[in-house]
């Protein structure tokens, strides 16, 4: 495959990952962060950057992508994991969130005294929204034409301007991290990248990335695990120097006020810098970047569940996608952000540790004990901390998960992840040695 064709899928990748929460989430931890931007961001990285490449590579490993990565704790469990992983970045959460922000930052700031109502107003634009999306996803091998040769220059080209005009008129020194931020930003930064979504994004968009590689007439295995990481590195190149960017544009905002989330930190920021103009490039920012996003995540999901119910064809799904994304982005961004923050705390652990697991696993020969015993204390303590959020606690489950190491930053899940592997490995190894002396036993005896 051709270096230009190579960039282009990268980019085309970059444009499906940078969404909603790619914009909202960086500007913010900067302003909280502060003089502890670099530590907060690293760990951003880590989670919203790193950890979705090592996802893509992952599935580009298997020959099913996630469903086989599940298989490996148990065949039910990568079936449910899966589909809900499909469901959540797709239809039933990160879909309609993406629409919403591209209402509420693309097309809401320009209505001005408007008399009609919000809620009309959000019909009108998401179902113009959702109609050329539903277009786009139909024809997914011109995908990387779209995206990739033009929407996504210009999504990066109207970052960059807004982030050198921002560099160049705003000279306030960064200030003191707030109370969040002052002590384990790293740790801070790290659990903030769970909100990108990406790593869940990456289980899906492996199958995009695999399907557009052999469209380019890459079908060799290992070619086509070379080209992933390619593709995955160029668009991780670019998230990781757009996050920096307007993470660093959100520090130097902090001097200007204080402000509710990150959408309000960008626009304040766009028209401190360009008035009107500003107001206009940030709203073309937003709108392109939740397109893409949406664009990408309905082709997944489209592929994945075609292909699991055959009698399913894809553009049945990708209208079943599309019509559901849109009724679910009429409720409001509100109520989408307040289900979707706590099921990442309970999704990302899981995903963590499958995707490590997956990379270790000729070292303890693949053991379905070891998957299942990491995998199940995980759940258990990060389902926890996801119901916590919910609002439901227990004063003795509360007691002892607060006790566990690093549960005061966040991941609290960690260590009984690595408990849970190490007794699974005990397990298998007392198992095969059992089996091994009753098959001597038998020789012995015949």
């Amino acid at each position: 495959m051709k270096k230009k064709d190579t960039f282009f899928v990268g980019l085309m990748l970059f444009s499906m990952f940078f969404g909603a929460g790619n914009l909202i989430f960086p500007p913010f931890l900067g302003m909280g962060a502060g003089t502890s931007f670099w530590p907060a961001m690293t760990g951003f990285i880590i989670t919203a950057v790193g950890l979705p490449l090592i996802v893509l590579l992952a599935v580009g490993l298997v020959k099913d992508g996630a469903n086989t990565l599940g298989s490996r704790v148990h065949p039910l469990f990568g079936m449910i994991f899966t589909i809900v992983v499909y469901l959540s970045i797709g239809p039933l959460m990160a879909i309609p969130r993406n629409a919403n922000v591209a209402f509420e930052m693309g097309f809401k700031p320009f209505l001005g005294s408007a008399t009609v109502s919000q809620t009309m107003l959000l019909l009108v634009f998401s179902a113009i929204f959702f109609i050329l999306v539903y277009l786009l996803s139909l024809n997914p091998s011109k995908v990387v034409d779209y995206m990739g040769r033009w929407i996504t220059p210009a999504l990066l080209i109207s970052i960059v301007v807004l982030c050198i005009t921002g560099f160049l008129k705003l000279d306030e020194p960064l200030k003191a991290p707030t109370e969040t931020y002052q002590t384990a930003s790293l740790f801070k930064g790290f659990i903030d990248g769970y909100s990108t979504m990406d790593a869940l994004a990456a289980l899906a968009f492996g199958i995009v990335i695999i399907t557009a590689l052999k469209q380019k007439g890459i079908t060799n295995k290992k070619q086509l695990t070379a080209y992933t990481l390619k593709t995955g590195i160029i668009a991780g190149a670019a998230l990781a120097l757009v996050y920096i960017g307007i993470g660093l544009l959100g520090a130097k905002m902090a001097s200007y006020g204080t402000f509710d989330n990150g959408t309000a930190v960008l626009s304040s920021a766009s028209t401190i810098l360009m008035g009107t103009g500003g107001k206009i490039l940030l709203g073309v920012i937003f709108t392109l970047a939740c397109f893409t996003t949406c664009v990408g995540l309905t082709i997944a999901c489209g592929q994945y569940f075609s292909k699991i119910a055959p009698k399913l064809s894809y553009r049945v799904v990708v209208t079943l996608v599309t019509l559901v994304s849109f009724s679910l982005a009429n409720l409001g961004l509100n109520q989408i952000l307040k289900v979707s923050v706590p099921f990442l705390v309970m999704a990302y652990p899981l995903t963590i540790v499958l995707v490590t697991l997956a990379f270790l696993h000729r070292f303890f020969k693949g053991s379905q004990k070891v998957y299942a015993g990491a995998m199940l204390l995980t759940g258990i303590v990060s389902l926890y901390d996801g119901l916590k959020m919910f609002g439901l606690k227990w004063s003795l489950l509360e007691s002892l998960m607060g006790n566990l190491p690093l549960a005061s930053v966040g991941l609290g899940w960690v260590v009984p992840a690595i408990a849970g592997g190490l007794v699974g490995f005990v397990l298998e190894k007392v198992s095969r040695s059992s089996s091994s002396s009753e098959e001597f036993k038998l020789t012995k005896a015949s």
